[in-house]
């Protein structure tokens, strides 16, 4: 069953690339306490997450902030070297936190996955943005057209904010 508003963020390990490596980020931190936005995609450097997805959310970063947000952050089913040099090649930076999910366990966790092997992709997330605040889902939107970033993107969630 996938979580739902008002459900709280399920316990995982997340990782983030730093500069002395792979570190682990434990989701019950990680949310206590802030408001949070996340987004998730199928996979780092695919089309529609690189052209679509992620810029929008690199771009409307300070409007996020402005807005009370603490962090924006994008997961996938990618190890966190993956995610770190597509962060990076995309421009990032400060602005959106890169976190891998390379077991898929968070995403799993979520209900939120699905089977992408007939792609030779292996088990991979939906498409989805979520606001959290303090652990608890405020908002979802999941993507109904993998292909797309419309409902998922960063307009849609910057409102619900």
């Amino acid at each position: 069953m996938a979580i739902a508003v008002g459900d709280k963020i399920p316990d995982a390990v997340l990782m983030k690339l730093t500069d002395k490596g792979p570190a682990p980020i434990k989701t019950g931190d990680f949310f206590k306490g802030r408001k949070v936005v996340i987004f998730a995609l199928p996979g780092a450097f695919t089309p529609t997450c690189s052209n679509q997805h992620l810029p929008g959310f690199i771009q409307k970063a300070d409007a996020f902030k402005a807005k009370g947000v603490d962090e924006v952050a994008c997961i996938s089913v990618n190890d966190a070297f993956v995610m770190g040099a597509w962060g990076k090649q995309q421009g990032a930076d400060d602005k959106v936190t890169m976190l891998g999910d390379g077991n898929g366990d968070f995403t799993k966790a979520l209900g939120l996955d699905f089977d992408g092997s007939g792609f030779g992709m292996g088990t991979r997330s939906l498409r989805y943005s979520m606001l959290v605040d303090d652990g608890v889902v405020l908002s979802i939107n999941k993507e109904p057209n993998p292909g797309e970033a419309k409902v998922s993107g960063a307009d849609t969630i910057l409102a619900q904010v």
